[in-house]
């Protein structure tokens, strides 16, 4: 049915302008409010209303959606690209998207584990001080060496906690261990057995994620041998998460180094209620990749760089066909 502009434009005004409810211009007109539903429809698509959000990049928001869906992820977070901006400063937007992310979804009594990584360093002064009774923090992975103090997993922890008020579980052993039996006595000690129960409770887990064996900035791969590097050539690595490696198909590079590492199970990620990937660049692509195709993440914050990668290297060819036909990302 089609009705008067005129009168579409006003009912348009009555409920965008005036802010009134549908079922009160139905009264105030004498139309059903079924009527005043569709005639709102109506205006919207004859452009007689049109709806700006300012600061809003439709593109980047479809994206959002696209990789949400094609991956089965539970939320998708993206930082829009910036060629203006410097490298640090695009870590610094995903660290702030990052925390964003944290202040929204955590609540009291969570149990939270986060492990390395530049981006959750960084994400922790851009988080605002605020209250959630009883959260507690602790970490996923084992300490880095004394090069690396600094980057201290601890330190992330405690700062977060600091933060939010919460509680904190520190860990007191190196990543990466001399032997198995060295790593297997400080896990299956008493000291260890609070954090490893923890690990199963966990309600939200950061993660960060390391690029190729080429990368040579990581807080934690000096504690590697030249042995373990060749190893881990000979496998293919694509990259790590909780300080553990994996190939192109996700697989866990369960080697000597694994079994010398102090780290939750990259398996046991799948079963967090909220599992957050946390990384950019296309260096990052191919393990984020990976982490998502075996599902041991569900939330993914990264850029739009990073994204884009992301479905090249799946050969997501309706996406770019989407791209092309309607002038996104050509």
């Amino acid at each position: 049915m089609e009705w008067d502009k005129q009168l579409l434009a006003k009912i348009a005004y009555l409920y965008y302008i005036e802010n009134k409810t549908q079922n009160e211009i139905a009264a105030e007109l004498n139309i059903y409010r079924t009527t005043i539903s569709r005639m709102l429809k109506q205006a919207r698509a004859e452009g007689i209303v049109s709806i700006t959000i300012p600061r809003a990049k439709p593109a980047l928001f479809s994206l959002e959606q696209y990789v949400k869906k094609k991956f089965g992820l539970r939320e998708v977070v993206l930082v829009p690209d910036d060629p203006k901006k410097s490298e640090s400063e695009k870590d610094e937007r995903l660290s702030e998207a990052a925390a964003f992310y944290l202040k929204r979804i955590i609540s009291p009594d969570s149990v939270i584990g986060v492990s390395w990584g530049s981006t959750l360093a960084g994400m922790v002064k851009n988080i605002e001080k605020s209250k959630n009774d009883n959260t507690l923090f602790l970490p996923l992975v084992g300490g880095p060496s004394y090069v690396n103090a600094r980057y201290h997993v601890n330190t992330i922890v405690y700062d977060m906690a600091r933060r939010f008020h919460g509680k904190t579980i520190f860990v007191d052993a190196t990543v990466i261990q001399e032997s198995k039996e060295v790593k297997e006595g400080i896990m299956n000690s008493k000291y260890f057995e609070e954090l490893k129960s923890y690990w199963e409770k966990l309600d939200i887990a950061l993660v960060g994620v390391g690029g190729p064996l080429s990368v040579k900035n990581s807080q934690w791969r000096d504690l590697l041998t030249q042995a373990d590097y060749e190893e881990l050539t000979l496998r293919e690595a694509v990259g790590d998460c909780c300080c553990q490696f994996i190939d192109q198909a996700g697989k866990i590079l369960k080697g000597d180094l694994y079994q010398r590492t102090i780290a939750i199970d990259l398996e046991k990620l799948r079963q967090v209620p909220y599992s957050i990937g946390i990384a950019r660049t296309k260096a990052k692509s191919r393990p984020l990749l990976a982490l998502v195709n075996k599902k041991y993440i569900n939330v993914l914050i990264t850029d739009e760089e990073a994204a884009l990668e992301l479905l090249k290297l799946a050969e997501d060819e309706n996406w770019f066909k989407h791209s092309r036909e309607t002038s996104e990302y050509r």
